[in-house]
């Protein structure tokens, strides 16, 4: 069969080789160990943890090697694409400080000498290839009418019309010269797929970075290289792509594990040396039923990476708990490092789990609450207002317009403290935790038993209250009134013989801090009277339970 001629038929305005296009992409010049990888998503709506999981993990290879990171859009499954997608995954990446060394700015202009960085732009490239495989006879045109699904597959399987029920062959596979210039002359649209070597029964093994050696079916279906609206979807296009822009390790999902035995019959049948992939575990839920399931954009809005900018969750702590969730000896390092930053964590692909980790939003609460505490009052305030301004934009005012009051907020048990507050782990939460500063309360923490003591003892503590200088002065005053009216100051006795007081020390200072600010704990009492005044601090003590 003169597949050259068929080619030319499909192709006559085709007149590159693929020698023309490796021309203008040379080979990279790496020195030992540098790692080229890329991220390259689909723009099909929002950012999802696993697809910046992968965005995360070539971002440290790369960095870790003094490596490559390129930035490539997959844009060519029209079905899917979202109007701003792209917009929306720019933003995310910039948001988390994910920087390229490659990539096409949001206008349209290339930074590097691999692009275009968006694979729409790519299609004269990828035309090229595909002529290259019909002349060689290792694919072929489809004029099936849904030519992307299986349909026509079938109803042939279903006639016996194969042999061995293990292939999926393409009916248009063997078609002459004059069948397919008869097609074309119709106007019919046509798909290229690839005419697989395999019969369904042989196996092959393929080394995956994270996994070590699998072993697998090989294809033995003539798969789709490009589509009848003549963009080819993920496996031709990744397979040109990576190869012509120097990708080394490609990072991507492990459900890609099982279309691997395909790509890789694709890229013997280009004659390319295939990449190195490295199939990261998925990250997980357990379900109601304590099954372990795909985390979910349907379900779990912290699949949705903007899910942590609207709750307020600094960048570090976010990136801290997938640090954790991709090699366990971050948490070792972080324990032994408090203070570095985790740039300085370094790791490399044998170092990634092989287990598909576990979402724990308990886990990231801690992590964020020590990344909180390591900000001092001026950086917590700054990211606080940064972040209502986006989000609670009345409030913001309220902030910007009592600075130094806020500041003072902020440092609260932190500045200067060797053991700092730890109850917070996102901005969203301070408005509520902090309501005390803002208005009076309306709620109180106190125990019902304790109601006539809490009355008794503000009473008269408020008679001869005045604005303390100091902690101290402020704490030796509630422990003298609290003797003189019947509780312990020394906690030994009262733990020996509690029926002989009212209470301790600590109770009269609980009945003080819930009057002034509803809750049982809060930071250090006497800066919270400080900032809201001798007035205020009088009116509220003079509330009676």
């Amino acid at each position: 069969m003169d597949y050259k001629k068929i080619a030319q038929l499909l192709y006559p305005d085709v007149t590159e080789t693929p020698e023309d296009i490796f021309k203008r992409y040379p080979r990279r010049q790496l020195k030992e160990g540098q790692v080229v990888t890329r991220f390259a998503p689909s723009p099909t709506g929002l950012m999802h943890i696993g697809n910046f999981f992968q965005a995360f993990i070539s971002y440290n290879l790369a960095k870790n090697s003094n490596g490559i990171l390129f930035l490539r859009i997959e844009d060519t499954d029209e079905k899917r694409k979202v109007k701003e997608a792209k917009a929306v995954i720019y933003d995310v990446l910039e948001r988390f400080g994910i920087k390229f060394d490659e990539y096409q700015t949001l206008d349209g202009k290339d930074i590097g000498d691999y692009g275009p960085y968006v694979q729409s732009q790519r299609e004269g490239i990828y035309k090229v290839f595909a002529k290259k495989l019909v002349e060689e006879g290792c694919a072929f045109p489809c004029f099936c009418k849904k030519t992307e699904g299986k349909e026509d597959v079938l109803k042939l399987r279903e006639t016996k019309f194969y042999e061995d029920d293990e292939k999926e062959y393409d009916p248009c596979r063997d078609l002459s010269y004059e069948e397919v210039k008869k097609h074309i002359d119709n106007g019919e649209s046509f798909a290229i797929r690839l005419k697989t070597k395999n019969t369904g029964k042989e196996r092959i093994k393929f080394y995956d970075l994270i996994k070590g050696e699998l072993e697998a079916k090989a294809n033995a279906k003539d798969f789709v290289l490009v589509k009848s609206d003549g963009i080819p979807p993920y496996a031709f296009a990744h397979a040109i792509d990576d190869t012509l822009m120097g990708t080394t390790v490609a990072v991507r999902g492990e459900e890609y594990i099982s279309s691997t035995p395909a790509h890789l019959e694709l890229f013997e049948a280009l004659g390319f040396t295939p990449i190195k992939y490295c199939h990261n575990p998925l990250i997980c839920k357990m379900d109601e039923n304590g099954n372990r399931r795909k985390i979910s954009k349907r379900y779990d809005p912290e699949a949705n990476m903007m899910y942590y900018f609207e709750k307020g969750y600094p960048v570090d702590s976010v990136l801290e708990y997938l640090l954790n969730m991709i090699n366990s000896g971050f948490e070792i390092w972080r324990k032994n490092n408090p203070d570095k930053p985790w740039q300085e964590f370094k790791f490399g692909i044998n170092d990634i789990t092989a287990v598909a980790p576990l979402f724990d939003m308990v886990k990231l609460n801690d992590i964020s609450k020590n990344v909180i505490a390591r900000q001092s009052g001026e950086e917590l305030f700054a990211n606080w207002l940064f972040w209502a301004k986006e989000y609670d934009a009345p409030f913001a005012e309220i902030l910007e317009k009592n600075k130094a009051k806020f500041t003072k907020v902020c440092a609260m048990d932190r500045d200067g403290a060797t053991k700092p507050r730890k109850d917070i782990y996102n901005y969203s939460m301070m408005k509520d935790n902090f309501d005390y500063i803002f208005s009076r309360p309306t709620s109180y923490e106190l125990d019902s038993a304790d109601t006539d003591k809490a009355n008794e003892f503000l009473s008269e503590y408020l008679k001869t209250f005045a604005m303390p200088s100091s902690n101290v002065e402020w704490f030796e005053g509630v422990k003298a009134l609290a003797e003189k009216l019947g509780y312990a100051i020394d906690n030994k006795l009262y733990k020996q013989n509690p029926d002989a007081y009212k209470g301790n020390t600590a109770k009269a200072c609980e009945f003080i801090r819930v009057a002034i600010t509803g809750h049982k704990n809060s930071p250090s009492l006497f800066t919270i009277m400080q900032i809201l005044g001798e007035d205020e601090v009088k009116a509220r003590l003079s509330h009676k339970f």
